[in-house]
């Protein structure tokens, strides 16, 4: 395994897309206005694309027209202080067959909002890159045996 500079596990792509695989909710980072904005989308991992939905007119229309979004979920355990994150950068696209939009997509990923019309979004994963905070034996000063975060790992 990878540790990066900070000392956290660096995951891989076969482990990211696993990671993506179990969840549902996650959050989309955008631009709007020159400002950055981030907002909870369900969404699905099908045929290694994130697939969610969005409302016509909505805020994620800005993801619609070409704009570079980010798309990250994760999973923190606050008693273990572990945890593990996940990150997929690149453009979100409209549905480019209706078997994207068919009716299992509809049903499959829930609205995020009450009602209203939909429409359904791909982002590729071509771009995914994910993080794991873990617990290490630390063996330095005294701490012999002490299990800490991976972050605090080597420091005294």
């Amino acid at each position: 395994m990878t540790v990066d500079r900070n000392g956290l596990d660096v995951l891989d792509r076969a482990e990211c897309l696993a990671l993506l695989e179990q969840c549902v909710l996650g959050r989309v980072a955008l631009s709007m206005g020159a400002l950055p904005t981030i907002l909870p989308i369900n969404f699905r991992l099908i045929d290694g694309h994130v697939v969610f939905r969005t409302g016509v007119g909505s805020k994620l229309d800005a993801a619609a027209r070409g704009a570079v979004i980010a798309f990250e979920v994760d999973s923190f355990d606050p008693m273990d202080h572990t945890g593990w994150s996940v990150v997929v950068t690149g453009i979100a696209q409209e549905s480019p067959t209706s078997e994207w939009a068919g009716p299992i997509l509809s049903t499959a990923i829930p609205r995020w909002a009450p009602s209203g019309s939909s429409r359904i979004l791909f982002l590729p994963t071509d771009i995914v890159s994910g993080r794991r905070i873990t617990h290490r034996t630390v063996s330095d000063g005294g701490r012999d045996g002490t299990l800490v975060p991976s972050t605090e790992a080597g420091r005294p």
